[in-house]
This record gives structure tokens, sequence and C-alpha cells, in this order.
């Protein structure tokens, strides 16, 4: 019988007593009566236990010895930023954790005195079998992943415990995540220059593949472009010739010689001034055939789409192998761009310089 048993038989045999006593005092029990309640009250609680204790049995010496065990063994341990290997060679993990365990009857083994060390290898090792396998820019995924997966108790290597991990938190060292934030921000910008590359080389190769091949192709592009307006395409085909002509670094051919406009002082009969006269006669080049055709699409000095027009067209013809011509129209539309920062010429020969502009 346990103590609280007794104190409720002790408080119930003594309720009884009094209620027994006003009874027997409000109805003049005779003298022998109260003796005989007197007995039953003192014999009442010890029948009880006596019945108790022999309910329950003795109590074997072993059993009383397991009940004072020693006291319960700790079985929890935790570990803070201990780095494990990722994919990537010097790029490591740092895990911190609550590592958990439960004791296993192995048999044939020693007895363990540090069981913490064995969990904590045990959990170590299987978070390092996913890690040494993923990427370090994904570490917040991978936390997550090894929360899934240290969450079952599984038995250690040696058979005595079994062990799991909970709290699991994965970052990485402060300065490893800035090179990597670095090294996205690179290749984001190198896919952006990439595409603008390719699209350049696309539109290159557009107009001097196709736009201005020749002076037919020339034409039907104009056409297309002013919305098939037949006579200002006609009035435009000298200065689309020219174009032809100085996208591929030709001369104009002598059937379409008459369609280019006259300079003004032959369109008005005048004489040419003595300046002219005394001027060497000299061959056109690429860069007068453009500047002309430029000037008849009303591009004038100083105009964005002059510029950009005939640098598309010094790009187009250097693919050609005309660096020449490429670095003529360069330094007669585009000034600024005919030396690179470093002040060599833009086709990066040691120690070439470029001619002086043609008059």
């Amino acid at each position: 019988m346990t103590t609280g048993c007794k104190s409720t038989t002790v408080f119930v045999t003594i309720l009884g007593g009094l209620v027994l006593t006003i009874l027997g005092l409000t109805q003049q029990w005779p003298m022998w009566a109260w003796a005989i309640l007197s007995v039953l009250l003192v014999a009442a609680p010890a029948v009880a236990f006596r019945v108790a204790a022999l309910r329950r049995g003795s109590v074997s010496v072993t059993f009383e010895e397991h009940l004072t065990a020693a006291p319960i063994e700790r079985t929890e341990h935790h570990v803070s930023r201990v780095a494990l290997p990722s994919q990537w060679a010097d790029y490591d993990f740092l895990i911190s954790a609550t590592i958990r365990w439960d004791a296993l009857n192995a048999s044939g083994h020693g007895r363990v005195l540090n069981p913490a060390g064995l969990a904590v290898e045990a959990v170590l090792g299987r978070a390092r079998a996913i890690t040494e396998q993923r990427e370090p820019g994904r570490v917040s995924l991978v936390q997550h992943e090894l929360s899934g997966v240290l969450s079952s108790l599984l038995p250690d290597s040696t058979g005595h415990l079994q062990a799991m991990a909970e709290d699991v938190r994965l970052t990485l060292h402060e300065h490893d995540q800035e090179r990597l934030d670095s090294l996205a921000g690179v290749r984001k910008d190198q896919a952006v220059w990439e595409h603008q590359r390719k699209y350049e080389q696309s539109k290159r190769k557009y107009l001097g593949e196709d736009v201005l091949k020749d002076t037919g192709s020339a034409v039907v592009w104009w056409l297309a472009k002013n919305d098939e307006q037949v006579e200002k395409t006609v009035e435009d085909l000298g200065m689309l010739a020219r174009l032809t002509s100085a996208a591929n670094d030709t001369d104009v051919p002598e059937r379409l010689l008459d369609l280019i406009p006259q300079p003004r002082e032959e369109q008005d009969g005048k004489e040419p001034s003595k300046w002219q006269a005394a001027a060497p006669e000299r061959t056109p080049t690429a860069a007068d055939h453009l500047a002309d055709a430029l000037n008849a699409l009303s591009l004038e000095d100083g105009d964005t789409q002059r510029r950009l027009l005939a640098k598309q067209i010094a790009d187009a013809i250097r693919d050609q192998e005309q660096h020449e011509a490429a670095d003529d129209l360069v330094r007669r539309f585009d000034p600024s761009a005919a030396f690179t920062p470093d002040g060599g010429p833009p086709n990066n020969t040691p120690g070439a310089t470029l001619p002086p502009p043609r008059a």
C-alpha cells in the first residue's frame, strides 16, 4: 500500500469514528457498545493494511536496487559551425545542429564511455555524404535537405547507438558568400554582353551580306523601308549605289555613275575655283562614297545615327579583312573611336599608326 492509500485509510477511519460517536451520544448507547466501537476503530486500519500487504506481495531486493539505479544519462550534444566539404574545392559548408542519440543493446563490443562522440561522428558522416555533392551557391536548399535526412534515428557503424539531428543550420564563410555573389554578378554581365555581341554580329552580317551585298539588294531593302515609295527609291538610287560601294570598299560601277548627283558648281554651270583647279585629282574613297550617301539620307555631322551606321559598315568590311578601309571610315565619321583607351590603333597592331585623314 502506498503512502497515499495509508493516509486515506486513516482519514476514513477517523471520520467514521466521529460519525459513530455523534450517533452514540444522540442515541445514548450503553457502555458495552462504546467498548465495541473503540475496538472496531483500532482494528479497521490494521486489517486494511494487512490485506493490502498480502495482495501486493513481497518486494524483491533486485527490484528495489533497480529503482535506485544510476542517474539518467545525457543523450544530446550541440555542435556549432563544423566545416563540411561542398562540390567546389575550398568552399566549405558550416553546419550547426543539436545531435540526439539512443543507446542500443549491442553485444560483443566494449563499453562506450563517450557516446556523444559516436553520435556526432555518425551524424556528420551522413551530412557529409550529401554536402560534398552539392554546390555552395544553394546553401539554403541544402539546409532543408539535411534537416529531412538527419531527422531519422539511424544506427552508427559500431551498432552501439542510433543518432539523429535537429535544429540544423547551414551557412558559408562570409568571404566565400561574397565571392559567390561576385561570381554570380560577373556571369550575369557576361551573359548580357554575349547576347549584345551576337546581336551586333548578326546585324553586321545582315547589312554586309544581305542588305549591302550589291546595289540591287540595297534598292530592295530601301524600297521596303520606304513603304514601297517607288519614286523616292528611284531618286535615291545614286545614294544607294555609293553606299553599297562604300560597304564593299569598291568603286561605283560605270553603269551607275550617271545616277550619282553632280557637284553643285557643275550643276550651276560655274567654273571651279582656283583652289579646286589646282587641287590634284584623286579617286574617291569608300569614306567619300559613304559620306555622300549619308548626306543624301539627311544624316548630318554629329547625328548619332550617322556615326552608328558608319561604325556598323566599318565593322562589316573589317570582317572581310579590309582593315585600312574600315579604319578610314572610323577615322572619318567617329574620330573619338579611332584609338583604343591605351592609345593604340583599333586593330591593336603593335606599333601600328593610322595615316592622317584624307583631304
